[in-house]
């Protein structure tokens, strides 16, 4: 039996990369998964790759109406929320002089925004015992040339999972987040050689992740085993922020 054997896990973002591997794991481990993606393609090859009770959602996180969609839905067919993953976001290169009102507005409203509002719909059917895991980045504590706007955004969603611990550990509802480093996902692959080199050559490890890595961390947050740990931001970096 898993560890979150007939719990009721959505993951907003669940469809590619980091999330899809989460949603994986999450299935694997008995939770009856839903993740999102906007593009109908994604959810039918993600479904695919689950083992599990897999239940896909076409629908654009960045709404504020269609989280409350994705929330009606899930309590009309499973009642209940356990585990809440939020892995949604964007990153796109724009250092100052380039950073233009709708790279920043596009950046913060589905990195920031949404998890706000996402959070809010899903509180009611959250039970004590439910758990909130943010996917940020290590970007949250570094300087990134051209990546302000993104870190930023990153640095934000560690604050809330701070304030929105506060507010919520009365209720039983742990909040936490996972940072990855980079992770050897497909729009890593589409990077140069060179850029990858540099990258891997700041990591202790000496290598990228995996989103199996990263998925990893986040079901220990999403599951009891991490029962005492609310506040938190696990870096899965390979060592790169931390020493």
């Amino acid at each position: 039996m898993g560890k979150i054997e007939k719990k009721v896990a959505v993951v907003l973002g669940g469809a590619k990369g980091i999330g899809l591997a989460i949603s994986q794991r999450l299935a694997a481990e008995g939770a009856v998964t839903w993740f999102t993606s906007r593009r109908e393609e994604e959810l039918e090859t993600a479904k695919s790759k689950i083992s599990g009770t897999a239940m896909p959602l076409q629908a654009d996180v960045s709404q504020k109406n269609e989280l409350s969609r994705i929330m009606q839905t899930v309590s009309e067919k499973s009642g209940q929320i356990d585990i809440l993953i939020i892995n949604a976001g964007i990153s796109e290169y724009a250092p100052l002089e380039e950073v233009s009102e709708q790279h920043f507005d596009q950046t913060f409203g589905l990195n920031v925004r949404s998890p706000v509002f996402a959070l809010q719909a899903a509180l009611p059917l959250m039970k004590p015992g439910s758990s909130v895991v943010l996917i940020g980045s290590i970007a949250d504590v570094l300087g990134t040339h051209g990546y302000g706007v993104y870190s930023a955004s990153k640095a934000a969603l560690r604050s809330f999972a701070r304030t929105w611990t506060c507010e919520l550990a009365a209720r039983g509802i742990r909040v936490n987040v996972v940072a990855p480093g980079p992770v050897d996902t497909e729009m890593m692959a589409a990077t140069s050689d060179e850029v990858r080199k540099s990258l891997t050559s700041a990591i202790p490890l000496g290598r990228m992740g995996q989103p199996e890595e990263v998925a990893n961390a986040a079901f220990f947050l999403a599951s009891d085993e991490s029962c005492y740990i609310a506040g938190a931001e696990i870096c899965v970096d390979g060592g790169m922020t931390q020493v």
